[in-house]
């Protein structure tokens, strides 16, 4: 297990969708209330940043060229030379993990559709993060950094399942991160333990937000990044922890899906193929277009009725008119004949119909916060936070106001975008000060019972040395909506009977149920391997092993022990 011991500085690394940062601070920086915090700094093309947009360049030798801000100019030139059909550019890839089942050979492609390892691009972006940051810190001491000076802590929404937070792990260790020297943070968690420590927000009260909240105080964290909307529910208890009052939830309904709903009503106008080749032809007009998208994005306002221009590429307009003889015949056939015009080269949108581009995602987030707010568990619940750069859209403020109603107040702290990160920094050095999840799946082993004709199927009938037995029934170690406190443990006892054997291998299954019967039920599937080293052993010599699955954690972690000798085995949890 990952552990701070002797670490001078904590590390977090939020490794985002659309924009990755990182922060730290030194024990001493943490004696400090609130803590002090040192954060990256990036040249973006006018000012800095304190994030870097997560892109990443690199060579025909798959060897990284350049990541953030550096990463998309050196692209955008290689383009406009045109000689970018060597190197590889990667950006907005983490939703990768997001509802697909990774696994260490999966594939991600780049924008010109060109594949390679998904793990190893993570693992290079990390590496960059990591670098940049030994040296930062670096400038601050006289003495070399050891490796063991510091301790990471990387950020994952809470809604991924365990596999792609597993992927996560392996990425960083293989960009040099020490596995006891990295810890796995939930993305709302990290940012309800740094609100703890506000002492600003923007609620109308003018109070700060941690001296409202009280023991037995409930709230919500509904954490907006640029892939996905991640929200869960806490409690503040009487030792000053926290603890989850309802499993996390959430959706891909992050910044990146405005741009989705951009690009289809283009493809309503222009047509879907010409949108592509767009794409795959003038990449950098495409870019070009999106990076202008975004700024109008950003500044939309609810009270604004200003049509929103935006500049089409002439290469655009000219694919157009392959297909149509003008531009303005493609607008006219299209649905948004009467709220779109064109004119010297750009588009002038209705402001309502620029704002219908975010109808979509603001509807899911706030259908899934209005059936939150109806669970009996929270109906006491008065405050409610907004983290993330994504809650800065004045848009989604406005409709989550109005969903949650007086007496309920909404709070954005000054520093939205940047809460994940630092509060990641805390939790790295206080990693049990959530101190109570739910679990969010039912998990288990295969078991082979006694054969009960009441109770079993005849297709699950089977005879094993003679003893007639049940295949494929799920033995079930905890249960979906379970309240666990970190470090929770369930065992269960293994025998190795051949002398030959080297190994125990037991299957985890997960399931969607409370209640699953049988591992090959529809809500069921498999989650993962854990492979036991046995020590040598004669024959007739019966090995029993107790294999321990600890829960509660950020991570599910594994330990195995030798009853007759009390050795503790190596065992892996393999879940890619």
């Amino acid at each position: 297990m990952a552990h701070l011991g002797n670490s001078i500085f904590v590390v977090a690394i939020d490794f985002g969708t659309t924009y990755s940062g990182y922060a730290f601070a030194s024990k001493q920086d943490f004696a400090n209330d609130p803590p002090k915090y040192s954060t990256s700094a990036w040249q973006g093309s006018r000012l800095l940043s304190l994030k870097a947009p997560t892109a990443v360049l690199l060579n025909g030798n798959k060897e990284l060229v350049a990541f953030g801000y550096d990463a998309e100019n050196q692209f955008s030139e290689l383009l406009s030379n045109d000689e970018h059909e060597d190197y590889y550019y990667f950006h907005q890839f983490k939703m990768l993990l997001h509802n697909q089942r990774v696994t260490r050979t999966t594939e991600i492609k780049d924008v010109s559709k060109k594949s390679m390892q998904a793990i190893k691009v993570f693992s290079l972006a990390i590496e960059y993060l990591k670098n940049h940051l030994l040296e930062k810190i670096q400038q601050r001491l006289k003495n070399a950094l050891q490796d063991d000076d510091l301790y990471f802590v990387l950020t994952v929404p809470a809604i991924w399942d365990d596999p792609s937070k597993q992927f996560m792990r392996e990425a960083a260790e293989a960009a040099g991160i020490k596995k006891d020297k990295l810890a796995i943070a939930l993305e709302p968690e990290a940012a309800s333990i740094f609100c703890q420590k506000l002492k600003t927000d923007k609620a109308e009260t003018g109070r700060d937000f941690c001296e409202t909240v009280k023991s037995g105080m409930k709230y919500m964290v509904i954490d907006l990044g640029g892939g996905t909307a991640d929200i869960t529910v806490h409690q503040r208890i009487s030792d000053g922890t926290i603890q989850e009052v309802v499993p996390p939830s959430g959706g891909p309904w992050g910044g990146k899906s405005i741009d989705e709903a951009f690009f289809k009503f283009l493809c309503e106008i222009c047509g879907t193929k010409v949108m592509e080749d767009l794409k795959s032809i003038e990449l950098e007009d495409y870019i070009d277009l999106f990076r202008e998208f975004e700024t109008k994005k950003r500044s939309v306002r609810n009270n604004n009725q200003t049509n929103v221009v935006i500049t089409l590429p002439v290469s655009l307009t000219d694919l157009v008119k392959q297909q149509h003889k003008k531009f303005e015949m493609a607008l006219e056939k299209s649905r948004h004949r009467d709220t779109v015009k064109f004119s010297k080269q750009k588009l002038h949108i209705a402001a309502d119909t620029f704002r219908g581009l975010f109808k979509n995602t603001i509807d899911e987030i706030i259908k899934l916060v209005g059936k939150l707010l109806n669970n009996d568990k929270i109906e006491d619940l008065k405050t409610i936070l907004m983290v993330g750069g994504f809650s800065e859209c004045e848009l989604l403020q406005d409709a989550v106001r109005a969903k949650i109603g007086a007496p309920r107040k909404l709070i954005i702290p000054e520093e939205a975008g940047l809460a994940v990160l630092k509060g990641a920094v805390l939790f790295g050095h206080q990693p049990r000060v959530v101190s109570q999840r739910i679990s969010r799946v039912t998990y288990g082993i295969q078991s082979w019972p006694d054969w009960d004709p009441d109770m079993h199927p005849e297709t699950k009938k089977v005879t094993i040395n003679g003893q007639v037995r049940c295949k494929d029934v799920f033995f079930k170690y905890m249960t979906k909506g379970d309240r666990i406190t970190p470090g929770h443990e369930v065992s269960q006892i293994f025998q190795a009977l051949k002398p030959d054997e080297t190994t125990l291998e037991c299957t985890v299954y997960t399931s969607t149920d409370e209640n699953p019967r049988y591992i090959t039920d529809p809500s069921c599937q498999r989650l993962g391997i854990l492979t036991i080293q046995l020590p040598p052993h004669s024959a007739g010599q019966t090995l029993e092993i107790e294999e321990t699955l600890i829960f509660g954690d950020t991570e599910i972690l594994c330990r195995a022990r030798d009853l007759r000798t009390g050795r503790i085995s190596e065992v892996q949890f393999d879940l890619l």
